[in-house]
């Protein structure tokens, strides 16, 4: 196995999303604790991750309400100070290892200039709004190897998710990298290791030592 590129997921991956589920809890008047526990019970069931904000609000309509939140400034959006702690190092060491590196995530095209903005020399940041596919159509990773002109043995996906990440990064022929964090990751493998991926790992620091075994 010859791994020539590396590309994460965004949400729970490279960005701590409990500042922002916080926010649509209070922006949606609900007690956080309530409104997280029904996050969970819902990813046990497999639903669409925004599916508890639509329990609250069963007539909502997305696009009206970030512009809402917008204009009331509170925008639905990750900042830097979202970034888990190892997510920049690690796109650097990967970037000084000699890897091609990429983002390419189920999230709108907002997050782009999130890391636009590093000042690294990225590949490949692309949001599935702006692709107009989302996983885990293999579509999505498809559209990876394209942009990157590169067969999919030689691209590894770092992801959170069993579902979206793991299972059709490697169906697509790629190294998929399970990290072990956030809810998806822990209410859909919990303390295992996924069958589908080439390795788990629990922090974004452990990468190259995972990439030296695979190579």
């Amino acid at each position: 196995m010859t791994i020539r590129a590396v590309v994460f997921d965004v949400g729970e991956t490279l960005v701590d999303e409990t500042r922002i589920w916080s926010d649509w809890a209070d922006w949606l008047g609900v007690p956080r604790l309530t409104f997280l526990a029904v996050v969970g019970a819902l990813i046990e069931r497999g639903t669409d991750h925004r599916d508890p904000i639509r329990l609250f609000r069963p007539d909502i309509d997305f696009a009206v309400e970030r512009e809402r939140r917008q204009a009331a400034g509170r925008p639905d959006v990750a900042t830097i100070d979202d970034l888990y702690p190892d997510a920049v190092p690690a796109l650097e060491a990967m970037l000084a290892a000699g890897y091609r590196v990429g983002i390419a995530a189920n999230q709108p095209t907002t997050i782009e200039q999130l890391f636009n903005d590093l000042g690294l020399q990225l590949d490949l940041v692309a949001a599935s709004e702006t692709w107009g596919i989302h996983k885990p159509d293999p579509a999505f990773f498809a559209r990876i190897a394209t942009e990157l002109d590169l067969p999919p043995t030689e691209i590894a996906y770092v992801g959170d998710r069993l579902d979206n990440d793991i299972a059709p990064a490697a169906a697509a022929g790629m190294a998929a990298i399970f990290i072990r964090r956030g809810p998806w990751g822990w209410i859909q493998a919990g303390r295992s290791s996924p069958p589908a991926a080439a390795a788990t790992i629990d922090s974004l620091a452990e990468l190259p030592e995972v990439f030296a075994r695979l190579g």
